[in-house]
């Protein structure tokens, strides 16, 4: 991104005029380039990925939700906490690394605890527009098997989803719609690849069985009502603190199976709230299942967020390579 783009609008009091927040902009430190497309600040969303690349680190993020019986598996509740860390080698090229703590408790079963498989991703920012407030970028995601527990059902194969993200902000809508223009919608399309297409295991008793480890279609979207960007740049309503740092939003993380036996939609719609401050969000969101096979219940998730361009702009929060 541009030094223009780096702006401190999110972290604007409410009441500042317009042209103070452009003063502040102008002010800013190029290094700090976290989620912008024009006056557009997208926030880091908890279950679908962000279209931007930036130095940013979740710590963490914790989840609880329950999953039905399946097969001979007995219905579990899994509670999980992630750390995720990301890192902008050049402006728009980054890398992250994440590793989830799971807990399962089935019903009836004894809890198991440990750690899933670390994951490893790629991401190139390659389009944005700041007066459609608009950004394009691709990725590539890696679960890298056997590198966790078996106690938690690690897979002990590799998945790699090559995916597209976006992000598109509303701000260019006309003057009769203009309380439309905090609206803004990112979203992920992708598709996971298991390194093996099948796994055969031998039981106590010496038999033997197939599993089948299908391809999936991922995708997911999130829709964002900015009361950062109402009150800057469409009007001021008078909304105290920290009700104008508030962005409402609601998630969809969808898998649809595609072959080898799988079939069919899962996931869940995540209504929520992130509040964004100067140099860290927080956010909580429900998670509720589109059906029987997702989820059991209503689960939850809670996130605390990080910006370390923001945080650290002259050193850990710079691109390794480049201004």
């Amino acid at each position: 991104m541009t030094p223009f783009h780096v702006a401190r609008a999110r972290y604007a009091r409410a009441s500042l005029p317009w042209l103070a927040l452009c003063a502040s902009w102008c002010a800013c430190d190029p290094a700090s380039a976290h989620g912008f497309a024009g006056k557009r600040f997208f926030p880091a969303t908890l279950v679908t990925d962000d279209p931007f690349v930036a130095d940013e680190l979740s710590l963490p993020t914790v989840s609880q939700q329950k999953f039905p019986a399946s097969g001979d598996e007995p219905a579990t509740r899994e509670t999980a906490i992630s750390f995720d860390v990301s890192k902008r080698l050049t402006q728009n090229f980054g890398i992250g690394l994440g590793a989830t703590y799971l807990q399962l408790q089935p019903d009836g079963g004894e809890r198991q605890r440990g750690w899933d498989n670390l994951a490893v991703s790629l991401k190139y920012q390659f389009y944005e527009n700041d007066e459609h407030e608009t950004i394009l970028s691709a990725g590539l995601d890696a679960d890298l098997g056997g590198t966790g527990s078996k106690r938690v059902g690690r897979e002990p194969f590799s998945t790699f989803t090559p995916a597209l993200f976006f992000g598109k902000g509303f701000g260019d809508l006309p003057e009769d719609a203009k309380f439309l223009r905090p609206l803004a919608i990112t979203g992920q399309l992708g598709v996971s690849i298991p390194s093996s297409a099948s796994s055969t295991s031998v039981n106590d008793e010496g038999e033997q069985s197939m599993e089948q480890h299908p391809s999936f279609f991922q995708w997911g979207f999130s829709f964002q009502y900015s009361l950062i960007y109402l009150q800057s740049f469409v009007k001021d309503v008078g909304l105290p603190e920290p009700f104008n740092r508030m962005i409402p939003v609601i998630e969809i993380p969808l898998q649809t199976g595609l072959n080898r036996g799988a079939s069919g939609t899962t996931g869940t719609i995540n209504p929520g709230i992130i509040w964004s401050g100067r140099y860290f969000q927080l956010a909580v969101e429900a998670q509720i299942p589109i059906n029987s096979r997702s989820g059991s219940g209503v689960g939850w998730i809670a996130q605390l967020h990080f910006y370390l361009d923001d945080l650290f702009p002259k050193s850990i929060g710079r691109p390794v390579f480049g201004n």
